[in-house]
C-alpha cells in the first residue's frame, strides 16, 4: 500500500477525480494507485472541505457502481467518444 503522504499533487488530483466519477469503481483506484477504499476515504477527508467530503460520502455510500462486485453485469464503463484519439493528454489530429 502506498503511503498517502508520498503521493504527488497530480496523483492526488487524479484519485479525487476518479473517486467522484460514478462509474469508476474503488477497485480501479486500488489497481492504479494501490489505495484501498478506506485509504481513498481518508485522502478525500484530508483533501476536501468538510461539506464537500460529506456530500461525496453521501453520494458514493452504497452506490453499486463504485464497487465492482455490486455492479450489475450489464453496466458499461464510460468511454469518451474522443478517447481513442487522445495520446499524451493531447487530442490527436485526425
Amino acid at each position: 500500500m502506498k503511503n498517502l503522504k508520498a503521493l504527488s499533487d497530480e496523483e492526488i488530483d487524479r484519485i479525487i477525480e476518479m473517486a467522484w466519477e460514478d462509474r469508476t469503481p474503488f477497485e480501479a483506484i486500488l489497481v492504479q494507485f494501490d489505495l484501498k477504499e478506506q485509504d481513498v476515504i481518508s485522502l478525500m477527508r484530508r483533501e476536501m472541505k468538510p461539506t464537500s467530503f460529506k456530500m461525496w460520502r453521501a453520494r458514493v455510500q452504497g452506490r453499486a457502481t463504485k464497487h465492482q462486485k455490486k455492479r450489475p453485469e450489464d453496466t458499461q464503463s464510460f468511454k469518451c467518444s474522443r478517447q481513442k484519439g487522445i495520446s499524451n493528454n493531447k487530442i490527436s489530429k485526425r
